[in-house]
């Protein structure tokens, strides 16, 4: 039995060098025996199969396998991106006048705008082959490395599954055939797991193959469990015969099968390397190509925009130091409408603004220099007559201050009357007050007597009530008889008491009434004296308003003639300082003939063109008569 045992493994060893290594515990359910230099080997290769994937990170690894058709990565993936080459555009076909007359902003934005698409240009390519180089790079990790890496482990799985499936062949322990039946159970669904993951990433040039392998895979499954069945009837040699019958024959077409799956994955990694690798040579010559003409484009938009900007700005420089010579005969081309020729056409009119300018100033100092001439002449006759203007002005003057001294005496002599006046008002004013005074005394007066004839009559009342009494006394003591004799007398002297009282009541209220009626006189006299007061009162005012208003008639026709007196001293004055500005004016425009003459000196330093100064000259000719003329009315 164990030199049998002993001739299967080393059969199996040497016929099926696969991974054993499932994990952990599979390593553990192995005898140590069985860990032999080969299988050793044989780990450290898968190890480093198993190991390589590892370098796309756990992200790309995790992720779940996808059929992104990746056998069509045999198409040229650059086909659709030849490149954008900018063409020539009629309008760039012509002579580019119109560029010229763009504004000078305008070529840079053109110049860089055509740079910057061009950068675009390289941009988008630089992207686009990026992306089908990630493209190509995502179908070796989405798909091959996957598929290669589902294979091998479903190839260690089948070297697994037959490794125990002999574990347990050549075990008599119940527990460990128990632990090797799980096992084995553990791996067939990992063998099922495996195949149905890897299903999605079959390609047409895989089908025919995977379809095989996906046949076979269950069949050589029921014999595995065959085996492990007989196996468990501890019918060893029937198990072994199994193992070395049909069982060694399909396991070995399954590793051919996976063999050949693992090579078409492999050798499409590798042709979608070599696309991605052609993709970067393309890539790598269009960058390269595009770099070379964005430089070659730039090195001449820079140098074309050079020139077109600054030519026109030497050749204005040009100008601009030949007028700055006094050399104004340049004859100035405009070509262009940008800020360039807008300076040229600028710089032209001020040569002819110049020219015409400094020809007007020739024809001007000449006629300044005859002009100055005359204006001296003309301030000689004028500081003599002026000269004869303050003589004149200075016996006005004498006049004019005898004329003063007259009015402002005349309104002193108006000044005392005024003053006589306003003191006859103040005395009819305290007349007519003390008769208004007079007045108020005579109307209290009369207003006393009315009070005291009022007095009379009470006085007058009380002895005739007085007079009824005595009489009513004596009617009483008459009829008393001699009992009212003595009453009776009493009665008489009363009632003649009362009869006197009347009478000199009557005689004081005659006199009273006489004194009323002459105060009432008095009073209207007193009246009719106080309206004549007060009419001399006003005469008085009317006349102190008048002798008022001839003073100050007179105090103004002073101030006029003192005002008048110093106006015309600082006309005195003004006029004198007149003949000192003629005489310097005179001087100033002798002065003004010579600097005339020397601006003409300084002025033909400048060249300008025949005709410019033909008709300059016939100007001056055409000056000449006037200039006569003007020598006429200033002499």
């Amino acid at each position: 039995m164990m030199p049998t045992l002993r001739l299967l493994k080393n059969l199996l060893f040497i016929d099926y060098p696969f991974l054993v290594r499932r994990s952990e515990a599979a390593r553990c359910i192995l005898p140590n025996s069985w860990q032999s230099k080969s299988i050793t080997t044989t780990f450290a290769k898968v190890e480093g199969l198993e190991a390589g994937p590892a370098v796309l990170g756990p992200e790309e690894t995790a992720q779940p396998a996808v059929n992104t058709n990746r056998k069509a990565a045999g198409q040229n993936p650059l086909s659709r991106t030849n490149g954008s080459r900018a063409t020539e555009t009629p309008s760039e076909k012509k002579t580019m006048t119109w560029f010229y007359n763009l504004k000078i902003a305008t070529k840079l934005l053109l110049s860089f705008a055509l740079i910057l698409m061009l950068t675009l240009v390289l941009g988008v390519a630089s992207i686009t082959q990026l992306g089908q180089v990630n493209a190509t790079t995502n179908e070796i990790n989405s798909n091959w490395l996957p598929s290669v890496r589902m294979l091998l482990t479903l190839k260690s799985n089948l070297a697994l599954l037959r490794n125990v499936e002999m574990q347990h062949v050549m075990s008599n322990d119940a527990a460990d055939m128990d632990k090797s039946a799980q096992f084995i159970g553990d791996i067939r669904g990992d063998v099922q797991k495996t195949l149905s993951e890897y299903a999605p990433l079959v390609s047409e040039e895989e089908r025919a193959v995977y379809d095989q392998l996906k046949d076979k895979i269950p069949r050589y499954l029921e014999m595995d469990k065959k085996i492990v069945d007989i196996s468990r009837a501890f019918r060893k040699d029937d198990a072994i015969k199994e193992i070395r019958g049909d069982s060694l024959a399909a396991i070995v077409e399954l590793d051919k099968q996976v063999e050949r799956l693992v090579k078409i994955n492999s050798d499409g990694s590798a042709a979608s390397a070599k696309d991605g690798e052609a993709i970067y040579n393309k890539a790598r010559f269009w960058m390269i190509g595009l770099m070379i003409a964005m430089l070659l484009l730039g090195f001449a938009l820079a140098l074309w925009i050079a020139r077109v900007v600054a030519q026109p700005l030497e050749f204005a420089v040009d100008v601009a130091r030949r007028v700055a010579g006094g050399d104004l005969t340049a004859d100035i081309e405009v070509r262009s409408s940008d800020e360039t020729g807008q300076l040229m056409q600028a710089l032209k009119d001020m040569n002819h603004s110049l020219q015409k300018i400094v020809g007007e100033v020739r024809s001007g100092t000449d006629t300044i220099a005859t002009a100055s001439g005359q204006i001296a002449a003309g301030n000689q006759n004028l500081s003599q007559r002026t000269e004869q203007q303050a003589s004149s002005l200075e016996e006005t003057a004498a006049s004019m201050e005898q004329l003063t001294s007259t009015v402002k005496q005349n309104a002193d002599n108006a000044s005392q009357a005024n003053q006589l006046a306003v003191s006859a008002s103040e005395v009819a004013l305290h007349g007519g007050t003390v008769v208004t005074q007079v007045v108020s005394t005579m109307g209290a007066i009369n207003t006393s007597s009315k009070k005291i004839v009022d007095i009379i009559g009470v006085i007058d009342g009380i002895a005739f009530q007085t007079n009824i009494l005595a009489l009513n006394a004596a009617v009483e003591a008459a009829r008393a008889g001699e009992q009212g004799r003595g009453f009776a007398v009493v009665a008489a002297e009363v009632r003649s008491l009362a009869q006197r009282s009347a009478a000199a009541a009557k005689e004081i209220k005659g006199l009273i009434d006489d004194s009323v009626e002459k105060v009432g006189l008095g009073t209207r006299l007193v009246d009719q004296a106080g309206s004549t007061m007060e009419e001399i009162v006003a005469s008085v005012r009317r006349v102190t308003d008048i002798m008022g208003e001839i003073t100050a008639a007179s105090q103004e026709q002073t101030a006029g003639i003192e005002q008048i007196n110093q106006a015309i001293s600082q006309m005195d004055q003004v006029t004198q300082q007149n003949a000192a500005l003629v005489e310097e004016a005179a001087a100033a425009a002798a002065s003004l003939q010579d600097q005339a003459g020397a601006l003409a000196g300084v002025v033909g330093a400048f060249k300008l063109e025949r005709a410019h100064n033909a008709a300059q000259a016939n100007r001056m000719i055409d000056i000449t008569p006037h200039a006569q003329m003007l020598r006429g009315a200033a002499a």
